[in-house]
This record gives C-alpha cells, sequence and structure tokens, in this order.
C-alpha cells in the first residue's frame, strides 16, 4: 500500500474517530430514549471500529507477506 493511501485511510479513520467522541458527548448530554440508544451505538462503535481498523491492516499485512513468498519462489525457479 503507498504511504499516501495508508495516510489517507489514517486521516480517515482519526475524523470517523472523532466524530464518534463528539456524537458521544451529545448524546450523553440529550435527555431522550433516542439520545440513550444513540450514545449507547456510538459507545460501541467507539470500541468496534478501531478494532476492525487494526484487523484489517493485520490482514493486509498477511496478504502483503503471503504474496512476497509467492512471487520469490517463482522467481527462484
Amino acid at each position: 500500500m503507498k504511504k499516501k493511501t495508508k495516510r489517507v485511510l489514517a486521516l480517515t479513520g482519526v475524523a470517523l474517530l472523532a466524530g464518534l467522541y463528539l456524537a458521544t458527548l451529545i448524546f450523553a448530554l440529550i435527555d431522550s430514549k433516542w439520545a440513550y440508544d444513540m450514545f449507547r451505538v456510538c459507545v460501541v462503535l467507539t470500541i468496534v471500529v478501531p478494532v476492525l481498523l487494526y484487523v484489517y491492516q493485520m490482514v493486509y499485512r498477511l496478504q502483503k507477506k503471503d504474496r512476497e513468498d509467492t512471487d520469490d519462489r517463482h522467481s527462484d525457479l
């Protein structure tokens, strides 16, 4: 993955998390059933989004490593 693509994805993740933090704060201050439900969703997503981003990075690294190993084996022939 190119550096520019990584940077764009990282900034997108940061913006998404910042938006979730702000939304969590706002929903925590609003007193309604809907706001409480949205607060709970934001708290869950605040945990799930970074985990999914980490898993995505791990899968990408593993696939990249497998591709490089396959290319090395084919170049030896």
